[in-house]
C-alpha cells in the first residue's frame, strides 16, 4: 500500500492542483478529529477533504442504504497543501495538510486558568481555488490530567466491536453493510470499559487502525453503545473505495507510535492495555511492556481464534508482576479486573 501510495502520488497531487486551479474542485470540508492535551501542551489533529453528502446512521437502515453511506464516506478526496490556521491564547501556527489531507499540532502551551474557557479557533484559509463549507471552527480542548494513576489505551475491531478482521469477505461486508446502530459490540463490553474507567473517571485512548474515514462511525458507536468515549487515534494512509478492506489491516507500527504519544503526553500515569489475538496486538505490547516497563497496570487479550503457545508466553513471561488475562468473553475480564483495581 506504501509503495502504491508513493508511486502514485505525483498523479493525485498534480490532478488536486489542476482541479483547484481551474476552479473545478468541490467545496472542501475542515474535519476536526482530535483537540486533547494535558496541563502544559495539547494535540490538534484535523483532515481537509472535499465536502459530501452524509445520511445520519439508523437503526432501521437496511443493507443498501449502509452500502451507499460507505460509498459515499469512502469517495471523498483529501485534499493536499491546504492552509489551517490554528488560533489559540493569543497565539497562531500555520498548519499544512500532507498528501492524505491530514494536518496536525502538538503545541507546548500550558491550560489557561481554572474557571476560564479553554478553546481555539481553526480557520481554513481559502487560497488556490479552496472555498470552505465551513471556514471556521471553535474547537473545544479536552485538557486530561497526567496525575490520573490510571489509564486505558484499548484497540477496536475485535476487541469492542465484531469485526472479523481474520476473515477478509466477512470483515469487508460488515465494514460496508453496516451502520453505528447496527454494528454489535462483544456482550459485556461497556460494563467492562466503566468498570476500568471508575465510571468515566479514568481517561480511555482507542488506538486503531481503522482509518479516518471511520471516525464517526466509532464515536456514534461507543455513543450508542453507552461505551465511555474518549480521544480516536487511527490510522493515517487514506483509504479509498479500491482498497476499502485494508482499513483495519496492514502494518500496525502507526499503533506503536500513537500509544509511545501517549506515553510522552501522560506522563507517569500508568496504563491499561486492551486489544485481541486476532492480529499483532499481543506482539505490540509485549513491545510495549518492553519500551515502558513501569507503565503498564495491566493486559488483557480477547481471544478471538485459537492463541500460538509461544506469542502467550512471550507475552506473559516478560515482566511476570503485570497482570496479563487473555479472555474470551467481558465476564472473564470482568472478574479479573475486579481483583486488581
Amino acid at each position: 500500500m506504501n509503495i502504491f501510495r508513493w508511486l502514485t502520488f505525483p498523479l493525485r497531487y498534480a490532478f488536486s492542483k489542476f482541479k483547484r486551479k481551474i476552479g473545478k474542485l468541490d467545496l472542501v470540508r475542515m474535519e476536526l478529529f482530535l483537540a486533547f492535551g494535558n496541563d502544559k501542551e495539547i494535540f490538534i489533529k484535523g483532515r481537509i477533504i472535499e465536502a459530501y453528502k452524509q445520511s445520519r446512521p439508523s437503526s432501521k437502515k437496511n443493507a443498501l442504504q449502509n452500502v451507499l453511506a460507505s460509498i459515499r464516506r469512502y469517495a471523498g478526496s483529501s485534499i493536499p497543501d491546504a492552509r489551517v490556521s490554528l488560533a489559540y491564547q493569543g497565539r497562531e501556527e500555520i498548519m499544512v495538510s500532507n498528501l492524505e489531507g491530514l494536518f496536525e499540532k502538538r503545541w507546548a502551551i500550558p491550560a489557561p486558568p481554572e474557571g476560564q474557557a479553554d478553546f481555539a479557533m481553526l480557520t481554513l484559509l481559502e487560497d488556490e481555488g479552496i472555498t470552505a463549507e465551513e471556514k471556521t471552527k471553535r474547537v473545544e480542548i479536552s485538557r486530561i490530567s497526567a496525575q490520573h494513576p490510571i489509564g486505558i489505551i484499548s484497540d477496536i475491531d475485535d476487541t469492542i466491536i465484531i469485526s472479523h478482521a481474520t476473515s477478509l469477505g466477512k470483515k469487508l461486508w460488515l465494514s460496508v453493510s453496516k451502520n453505528a446502530y447496527t454494528r454489535r459490540p462483544f456482550p459485556g463490553v461497556s460494563d467492562f470499559y466503566t468498570l476500568l474507567t471508575k465510571q468515566g473517571h479514568y481517561p480511555v485512548f482507542y488506538v486503531s487502525s481503522s482509518d479516518w474515514n471511520l471516525f464517526d462511525l466509532i464515536q456514534d458507536f461507543l455513543n450508542y453503545r453507552k461505551i465511555p468515549k474518549g480521544p480516536l487515534l487511527l490510522k493515517d494512509p487514506h483509504v479509498n473505495l479500491r482498497n476499502i478492506w485494508k482499513s483495519g489491516g496492514g502494518n500496525h507500527d502507526h499503533k506503536l507510535e500513537k500509544i509511545s504519544l501517549l506515553m510522552s503526553m501522560f506522563s507517569p500515569m500508568k496504563f491499561i492495555l486492551i486489544g485481541d489475538s486476532g492480529q499483532h496486538d499481543p506482539e505490540l505490547y509485549t513491545e510495549i511492556i518492553e519500551k515502558y516497563p513501569d507503565r503498564v497496570k495491566a493486559v488483557y487479550i480477547r481471544r478471538i481464534k485459537k492463541v500460538d503457545k509461544e506469542r502467550e508466553i512471550l507475552l506473559n513471561q516478560y515482566n511476570p508482576e503485570i497482570p496479563i488475562a487473555w479472555v474470551q468473553h467481558s465476564s472473564e475480564a470482568i472478574a479479573h479486573a475486579k481483583n486488581f483495581l
